[in-house]
């Protein structure tokens, strides 16, 4: 089995930083003021999505200003790593001893995704990963695709374990099982819609499903 996760929400307890440093991105460049809970919304997308999201009809030549803003910020505050959750490292390594593939699908950027793998020594430890500024952005099942083909895994035979419904939206359109965690950055009530397989409130509940 391939499980694909996403990393922010998922993974990585990381929701408030994400959600405070683009409140602070907004404030830098004087946008109007938008909720944690609205930044926390549009987790998941690829950042200029997320921008387009938070402010629709927001001049285009704002938006590189808006993301490399958010970018600052966010490695500023991530100096001081985030965690995983808990259980999430031990179930990794229990999946991947079972010799099941793990991927990880992200709307974080390469360059991102790599820093963080780095800081926490796991640039090795993924049979594979896709990040949304070098392909379609969640909830397009783009990423999902390039990875199926990678790994040469058929799409019945791979999950996708998310927070968001950008997460199960995009395992929905590609036809492939999804796993919503209820302890992330979106309600619950925004994941049913998506019909996943199943709705976890801790990770170590994954061990039981497969």
């Amino acid at each position: 089995m391939l499980f694909v996760f996403d990393w922010d929400g998922t993974l990585i307890d990381s929701t408030d930083k994400i959600a405070g440093s683009m409140q602070k991105a907004i404030a830098d460049l004087g946008l109007p003021e938008r909720s944690i809970e609205e930044t926390k919304s549009i987790i998941g997308l690829g950042l200029p999505e997320s921008v387009r999201t938070l402010f629709p009809g927001l001049d285009e030549a704002m938006i590189p200003e808006v993301t490399a803003s958010y970018s600052r910020h966010f490695i500023a505050a991530d100096q001081n790593p985030c965690d995983f959750f808990p259980n999430v490292d031990e179930v990794l390594k229990q999946l991947r001893a079972e010799g099941h593939l793990l991927a990880v699908a992200t709307g974080k950027s390469r360059r991102g995704l790599n820093r963080v793998l780095g800081n926490m020594s796991l640039t090795e430890f993924f049979d594979g990963s896709r990040c949304a500024d070098e392909t379609a952005s969640k909830p397009n099942p783009l990423m999902l695709n390039e990875l199926l083909a990678e790994l040469k895994v058929d799409v019945d035979s791979a999950v996708m374990v998310g927070d968001t419904d950008f997460d199960l939206g995009m395992a929905a359109n590609a036809g492939m099982k999804s796993i919503g965690v209820s302890y992330g950055a979106h309600p619950v009530e925004r994941l049913l819609p998506h019909k996943p397989d199943r709705i976890i409130d801790r990770f170590e509940q994954l061990l039981d499903w497969h």
